[in-house]
């Protein structure tokens, strides 16, 4: 009877101890996300303890809330917290989740940026990629200062950056995001590209500036190395280059499809028909496309062009003022026809 009782009692306490293994093993490794498929968790560089937890609830990322503050508490989490952005996938355990947000095992995002005229479309696009603000990042763009530790500018600062898809950690500041497009940019200027520069008699920053009125002039990569081409032929005759989408920038409206002749005008170190040579900065951020256009320019004796009447997108080029006369009359006359103003 005696040993019964004893067998007995050995059961109830192995019963017991495998029932709380069961509970601790369930809290610990057991499944314990909801999501049915991946999603992200966006950590900001200031949140809490709390806020994480607030965001896994708004978010319905958990099937069991105590079970994860239980672990979280117990590995420490509340005080090791870290910025970024977390891919939770489906079947997660507590333990899964919480050792990769403790170590800060964050996934990149792919950031890009094209189609960028001013230094505020560019603050406020990486703004919607980055947890950095649009405030901090064009205050730092505006900042000679800071600017001339790159070898920029504020007016110029904008041909550091090179369009293209980067790999960033969501929570990158925008000080440190500039840093690392200074790397992209030295990179990108090899010292073939630079060679070639030096044997055009002119910076890298100069070759952008150049590249960014090409590219206004005409995004279709077929006809920019000719444009380049016609620039370079007016800088080396001293002529003023009269475009266009330098004054659009000067008047700060690119959708302008007339110019007029007030707005020649305009006294703005950007009207190249008032002042000669290259505007202080960029009218947009080029593509690599647009500056190996210009530093692969096509060589001809063309000064002159105007958009062609049929509205597609090219140009007829011109030696002389008379050829480029009459087709300029022909591009008036098709913007008449339309009755197009401005």
């Amino acid at each position: 009877m005696k040993k019964k009782i004893i067998i007995l009692v050995c059961l109830c306490v192995l019963g017991i101890g495998i029932g709380f293994g069961y509970q601790i093993y369930k809290m610990i490794f057991a499944p314990n996300v909801a999501c049915q498929k991946d999603t992200y968790l966006y950590i900001c560089s200031t949140a809490t303890y709390q806020d994480v937890c607030n965001l896994l609830k708004e978010h319905n990322i958990l099937l069991e809330y105590n079970s994860f503050d239980k672990v979280a508490k117990r590995k420490n989490y509340p005080h090791k917290i870290k910025a970024g952005r977390y891919k939770i996938s489906p079947k997660m355990s507590n333990n899964e989740l919480i050792n990769m947000l403790r170590s800060g095992r964050q996934e990149p995002i792919n950031l890009t940026f094209n189609n960028i005229r001013t230094k505020l479309q560019l603050a406020n696009r990486i703004a919607e990629q980055l947890e950095c603000n649009s405030a901090e990042l064009l205050e730092l763009l505006d900042n000679d200062s800071f600017a001339i530790k790159y070898g920029f500018n504020s007016e110029n600062i904008l041909c550091m950056f090179i369009p293209n898809t980067y790999q960033f950690y969501w929570n990158t500041s925008a000080k440190k995001f500039i840093e690392r497009m200074y790397k992209e940019y030295q990179t990108f200027w090899a010292p073939s590209r630079r060679l070639i520069c030096q044997n055009m008699s002119l910076s890298p920053i100069e070759v952008s500036i150049l590249a960014s009125i090409v590219e206004e002039e005409n995004h279709l990569s077929a006809e920019q190395a000719t444009i380049a081409g016609l620039y370079i032929n007016r800088l080396h005759q001293d002529m003023p280059l009269e475009s266009d989408p330098t004054l659009k920038f000067a008047l700060g409206d690119f959708n302008i499809k007339r110019v007029l002749n007030k707005d020649k005008l305009i006294d703005s170190p950007y009207n190249t028909y008032l002042y000669k040579g290259l505007p202080p900065g960029p009218i947009r951020i080029p593509a690599p496309t647009a500056i190996d256009a210009v530093l692969h320019y096509e060589h001809h004796n063309y000064l002159f062009m105007c958009a062609k009447e049929d509205f597609s997108g090219y140009h007829n080029f011109a030696v002389t003022l008379a050829q480029h006369n009459r087709n300029a009359n022909r591009y008036h006359q098709a913007l008449n026809n339309l009755n197009i103003k401005r």
